[in-house]
C-alpha cells in the first residue's frame, strides 16, 4: 500500500498543558491508511536550556591598578575561552520538548544512522523528528504502541489494530503486515536487518522477512507476549510474556531452546547487554515493580531493584552499554551503571502518571521519555536531577471524581482520550465533538471514518448519544472503530449529554482535547 506525502502550513506553538489541543492545528488533521505528513515548522516544540549562572567575582578577579595589561588580557581571554567551552557543552545536550502528538506517547526509538527520534502515540500516529520538526506517519486504525527504526530511511510500527506497518520515509510508501489477532506490544529488528520480530497479545511471536515472504509465528507462551529482543548474532530471540516467563528461541528451527527466567508477575519489558561479542545479561521489568538482572548462560539472578513503584514499563540501554534506564508507573526514571550495578540517578520525571517510553540519544548524552502527556521530554543525562519533571498538571481523565461534575467525569473517562471539544480538534484518535449536535455521523471533512459511518443516516442528538452508550458502539453502530464501552446508569448518560451540549457548543479547553 503506497501512501501520499503532504506538506502543511506551519503550526502555532503547542500548549504546555498535558493532553490539551494544540493551538494552530487545522481541524481535523487528514488521516488515512498509509499516509505520511511532513510538519514544516519549528514551532511544534518548545526548547528550554539552562546556562550556568555567572559566578560572583572573587577578590583576585577584580581589576586592580597594580595588574599589568598583558596579565589582564590573558585573564580575559581565558575566561572567554572557558565561557565558549561551557556554551558549546550546553548546546550539545540541552533540555528540549517535542510537541505535536494528540495523545500519550507510548514508545520512542532513535536511529543509529541519523539520530532522528521516532515516537508512537495513542493518537494512532507515528512521529519522526528531525531536531524539533515532526514528520507524521498515519495509517494505524488504533493506538500505536511500539516503533523501531529498520535503518535511517525505514521503520516499522505496531499497535492496537493488531497490525504492523513498514514505512519508507524516502518514498512516502507503507506496507501493512497482517497476521496477528491481538494488539502488537513490542517490536525488534534483527542486527542484519533482514527480519522483524513482533510481540503480540495473541500469545504469539511473529517473524517477518524484510525481503518478502510469509511470516512465521512462534507459539509457546500461555498469555500475551509483551516484548522481544534479538541476540547480537541474530540467531536467537528473547521473548517476555504476561505469563511471567522469558524464553529463548532458536530462529533457524523456530524451536524454544530454554526458559531464561520465570517471574510470579507478568513481564513488561526486556533488554540485554554485556561486554564481548555475545550478550551476557538480560534485564527485565515486571508488573510488580521489580527490575531484575539475570545471567543469560546460568540463569542466576545477579541483581534486583525494587522501590515499591509498580509497574516497570520501560527499559533502555545506552549506545555504549554502560547504562540501563528504567521507567515506572509512578513517574520515576532510574539510571543504573551496568558495570557496578549501582544506581546513578533516581529521578522523579513525571509528577502525574507513568513513564511509558525511554530511549537514549545516539551519543548517549540525552534520555528521551514519554508518558501520560502528549509531549516527549529530552533531558541531558549529566544533570538529570536538576530539571523539573514533566506532567505537572493533571490530565482530565486522571482528575479526582470530586473535582468534576458527573457529566464532565463521564466525558473524561469515556471520551476525552480520543475526542476533542474544540474546533481545531488537535491530534486525537477520533474526530472532534465540536458542535456535534445536529451533525450527521461520518461527515466531518477530512476524518477517515469507517465504512459503517460513511454515509450513515444517524444524526447526533441527545437521543442518539443516549442510545450509543446504552447499547454500546458495537451494537448501535456495528463495524465502527469506536471501542466497546457502555454507560449503564440513565442519570450518567443524561449528565454526559448535558455536559456535551454546553462544552461542544463553546469549544471548551478545560481538559485534554
Amino acid at each position: 500500500m503506497v501512501g501520499s506525502v503532504r506538506r502543511r502550513a506551519p503550526l502555532a506553538e503547542a500548549g504546555d498543558l498535558p493532553c490539551v489541543s494544540t493551538p494552530g492545528l487545522s481541524s481535523p488533521r487528514k488521516r488515512g491508511p498509509g499516509t505520511t505528513h511532513h510538519q514544516s515548522s519549528s514551532k511544534t516544540v518548545s526548547r528550554e536550556s539552562r546556562s550556568p549562572a555567572p559566578a560572583a567575582l572573587g577578590r583576585d578577579d577584580k581589576q586592580r591598578g597594580t595588574a599589568s595589561a598583558p596579565h589582564l588580557f590573558n585573564r580575559v581571554l581565558t575566561a572567554l575561552l572557558a565561557s565558549a567551552v561551557l556554551s558549546t557543552a550546553a548546546m550539545a545536550a540541552d533540555f528540549q520538548t517535542l510537541k505535536g502528538h494528540g495523545g500519550p506517547v507510548m514508545a520512542i526509538d532513535v536511529s543509529r544512522e541519523t539520530g532522528k527520534v521516532a515516537t508512537a502515540s495513542f493518537d494512532n500516529s507515528v512521529g519522526v523528528w528531525t531536531g524539533r520538526e515532526p514528520f507524521w506517519l498515519e495509517g494505524h486504525e488504533a493506538a500505536v504502541k511500539t516503533v523501531r527504526f529498520i535503518d535511517g530511511a525505514h521503520l516499522v510500527s505496531g499497535g492496537d489494530d493488531n497490525d504492523l506497518i513498514r514505512w519508507d520515509l524516502g518514498a512516502g510508501a507503507s506496507q501493512r503486515l497482517e497476521g496477528h489477532t491481538a494488539k502488537i506490544a513490542g517490536l525488534a529488528v534483527s542486527p542484519d536487518r533482514t527480519l522483524i520480530a513482533s510481540a503480540s497479545w495473541d500469545a504469539r511471536i511473529g517473524l517477518w522477512p524484510l525481503g518478502g515472504g510469509d511470516p512465521v509465528f512462534l507459539k509457546g507462551h500461555t498469555a500475551g507476549v509483551n516484548d522481544v529482543v534479538f541476540s547480537r548474532d541474530g540467531a536467537q530471540l528473547y521473548s517476555a510474556s504476561i505469563d511471567g516467563s522469558i524464553k529463548l528461541w532458536d530462529l533457524k528451527t523456530g524451536a524454544e531452546k530454554r526458559m531464561i527466567d520465570r517471574n510470579g508477575f507478568g513481564i513488561n519489558v526486556i533488554a540485554t547487554g554485556g561486554k564481548g561479542e555475545r550478550e551476557s545479561w538480560l534485564a527485565y521489568g515486571s508488573q510488580d515493580g521489580v527490575t531484575r538482572i539475570v545471567d543469560i548462560d546460568s540463569g542466576e539472578r545477579l541483581q534486583e531493584f525494587a522501590f515499591e513503584r509498580r509497574p516497570i514499563l520501560a527499559l533502555a540501554v545506552s549506545p555504549d552499554g554502560s547504562k540501563l534506564a528504567t521507567g515506572d508507573g509512578h513517574g520515576f526514571i532510574t539510571v543504573l551503571d551496568t558495570g557496578s550495578w549501582k544506581i546513578e540517578t533516581d529521578f522523579r520525571a513525571a509528577l502525574k502518571g507513568p513513564i511509558w517510553a525511554l530511549a537514549f540519544s545516539r551519543d548517549g548524552t540525552v534520555i528521551h521519555a514519554g508518558g501520560i502527556e502528549n509531549i516527549v521530554y529530552s533531558w541531558p543525562l549529566a544533570d538529570l536531577e536538576s530539571f523539573d519533571p514533566m506532567a505537572r498538571e493533571t490530565p482530565q481523565f486522571l482528575k479526582r471524581p470530586e473535582d468534576m461534575t458527573n457529566g464532565e467525569r463521564q466525558f473524561a473517562r469515556k471520551c476525552s482520550i480520543c475526542h476533542a471539544l474544540t474546533a481545531d480538534g488537535g491530534r486525537k484518535a477520533g474526530p472532534t465533538l465540536y458542535r456535534i449536535f445536529g451533525r450527521r455521523a461520518g461527515t466531518l471533512p477530512g476524518y477517515p471514518y469507517s465504512e459503517t459511518l460513511t454515509g450513515s443516516d444517524i444524526i447526533w442528538s441527545g437521543e442518539t448519544i443516549d442510545r450509543l452508550f446504552l447499547d454500546g458502539p458495537d451494537h448501535f453502530i456495528p463495524g465502527s472503530k469506536m471501542p466497546m464501552q457502555r454507560i449503564v446508569r440513565p442519570e450518567d448518560r443524561s449528565d454526559l449529554i448535558d455536559y456535551l451540549k454546553t462544552a461542544t457548543a463553546a469549544g471548551t479547553s478545560g481538559g485534554p482535547q
